[in-house]
């Protein structure tokens, strides 16, 4: 028997098939000093998906994982991870939520003094009571879906810039996380390594059944993997949807980012008096030949 829409069987079913979202800002506010960063800002993360967080530099990207890590607390509204709001957990909760969240920092943040196993290694000594022959399965298998088994005894200055990454990223996902967040992962890199590493993310969401969050400026690589891209600007959000969608978008902000075009609603000048005014003052202010003051 089809259940009618206002019935609770039909309510249930919607719940189901539309699951809430696994992160999301609710009215957030958060700046430095009088600096606003993010002004009122709402946002979903879908569960499952690969969600580009993107914009001008300076807009709030990274503020954002680190809201939602719990390293930064929101001066107004909620973070909510998994339904829990961040803001007000204490160091144990905020500890726990992390467990759950992977992390890969700009340009790796590899430990120097350790080899690429133990980088690896690091967090399931840190935060597990595992056995080291339990540990060592792990660590390999990890490195063997990042394609750097073979490495493992190098030293991170033994390796190039893409496997660094790669290496970070194995560390990333090292205990099982529900929650992966990118900062920057395709920065630097050369044509292949920049391939290799967006083919791995999006792998790896899918095989794994995460949920992605990538800040990033490459527009064609990001564009290739996001299920959800959200454009912020200005301490807002300027477009959200499918990747089509914001590619699309009227928005002259938008087509001015998506575009790469010099100049529009972000000048190419920085804000200041006019040409005339300023080389006006430079001429009154130092004596023409012939001209007496």
């Amino acid at each position: 028997m089809i259940q009618k829409p206002d019935s609770p069987a039909f309510a249930f079913f919607m719940t189901l098939s539309s699951p809430s979202p696994f992160v999301e800002l609710r009215r957030v506010t958060f700046g430095y000093g009088e600096r606003v960063i993010l002004d009122d800002v709402s946002l979903s993360v879908p569960r499952g998906k690969v969600t580009a967080l993107m914009g001008a530099s300076g807009g709030g990207k990274t503020t954002i994982l680190r809201l939602i890590g719990g390293q930064y607390r929101a001066q107004s509204g909620q973070v909510l991870f998994d339904g829990q709001d961040v803001t007000p957990m204490n160091r144990q909760q905020i500890y726990a939520a992390r467990r759950r969240m992977g992390m890969l920092f700009q340009f790796g943040a590899l430990f120097a003094d350790m080899n690429v196993f133990d980088n690896v290694a690091f967090p399931l000594r840190e935060h597990t009571d595992l056995p080291e022959a339990l540990i060592r399965d792990i660590v390999l298998m990890k490195l063997n879906a990042v394609g750097l088994r073979g490495a493992r005894d190098l030293l991170p200055s033994e390796v190039s810039g893409g496997m660094a990454r790669r290496v970070a990223l194995a560390r990333a996902i090292a205990l099982d996380p529900e929650l992966v967040m990118y900062d920057e992962p395709f920065a630097g890199l050369d044509p292949i390594s920049l391939g290799t590493a967006a083919r791995l993310i999006r792998q790896l969401n899918d095989s794994m059944g995460l949920t992605s969050i990538i800040v990033s400026h490459d527009l064609e690589q990001t564009f290739a993997i996001a299920d959800h891209v959200i454009i912020l600007a200005n301490g807002k959000i300027a477009a959200e949807g499918s990747p089509d969608a914001v590619r699309n978008s009227t928005d002259p902000l938008v087509h001015q980012y998506v575009n790469a075009l010099p100049d529009g609603p972000v000048h190419f000048h920085y804000p200041g008096v006019t040409v005339g005014e300023d080389f006006g003052l430079a001429t009154q202010a130092t004596p023409q030949p012939g001209v007496v003051r």
